[in-house]
């Protein structure tokens, strides 16, 4: 079970990493597994605070929200709160 790629299903998410110019394969998000340990058959629904990291040619960006998962019906949706840009590392060559 990938979240990333349930969260690409969703055209809001797409939407997001197309305004800030960030292709797919270069998203992670961050301590993906350990996500998982509070879903269970119990409780098949995982809602999570997380930070998402998107990275392109002007810096890495840090996404910050919530993140509402079904693991049942296999469905995440990303709440964004707010992010933050971090600029990228200048070689001193």
């Amino acid at each position: 079970m990938n979240i990333k790629e349930l969260l690409l299903n969703g055209k809001a998410f797409l939407a997001l990493l197309n305004d800030f110019a960030i292709e797919a394969k270069n998203v992670i998000i961050q301590d993906e597994a350990l996500l998982f340990s509070g879903a269970n058959q119990n409780s098949p629904v995982l809602k999570e605070t997380v930070c998402i990291e998107g990275k392109n040619e002007d810096g890495i960006f840090n996404f910050f929200g919530t993140l509402h998962f079904n693991l049942l019906d296999k469905l995440a949706v990303f709440e964004m709160q707010g992010f933050e840009k971090v600029a990228p590392k200048v070689s001193c060559n």
